[in-house]
């Protein structure tokens, strides 16, 4: 069975949705300026993720499964997103309150942000050659954040 890309995409989209609300909980418990701040700018990176990943379903076109697969297929995608750090926006929000400090905040959206990527590597082999070129753009998103939450990390543990 092949994904299109515009089904990953809508994934994406919920799963950047769940990471803006952890990060905009975080900002709300976190003890520090600093962490605040950093919070802050990973809220709005998600919110830019989303539009970005918004822009790239117009181009793509919606190709249904094939009709023998619908059922199957609606609980594959929807075991996939379960499978996320983050799996629903209300689950990030609990999370995200029931962080210790700054510094665990930042580590859980680490790991969200490496099951991210794997989660996308994992499917950029189920996708239409024709949607490959998208999930590589969202695994590029995906590093690009997981390489801001370490210098975030590394700059909070020298404060």
């Amino acid at each position: 069975m092949f994904f299109s890309g515009k089904e990953l995409l809508d994934v994406a989209v919920n799963i950047e949705k769940s990471g803006a609300a952890f990060y905009e909980t975080m900002v709300k418990c976190a003890k520090s300026k600093k962490a605040q701040t950093a919070f802050k700018y990973l809220a709005d990176q998600e919110k830019q993720h989303i539009k970005a990943y918004q822009s790239m379903l117009k181009s793509l076109a919606d190709a249904p499964p094939p009709e023998s697969y619908t059922e199957e297929y609606d609980d594959y995608l929807k075991s996939l997103v379960k499978s996320a750090v983050f799996s629903s926006e209300g689950a990030a929000c609990t999370l995200a309150e029931m962080t210790s400090s700054d510094a665990d905040g930042i580590d859980i959206g680490i790991r969200a942000e490496k099951d991210s990527i794997l989660f996308y590597t994992e499917l950029q082999d189920l996708v239409r050659r024709a949607d490959a070129k998208v999930i590589g753009k969202i695994i590029d998103e995906e590093r690009s954040h997981l390489k801001r939450l370490s210098e975030l990390k590394a700059g909070l543990a020298k404060s």
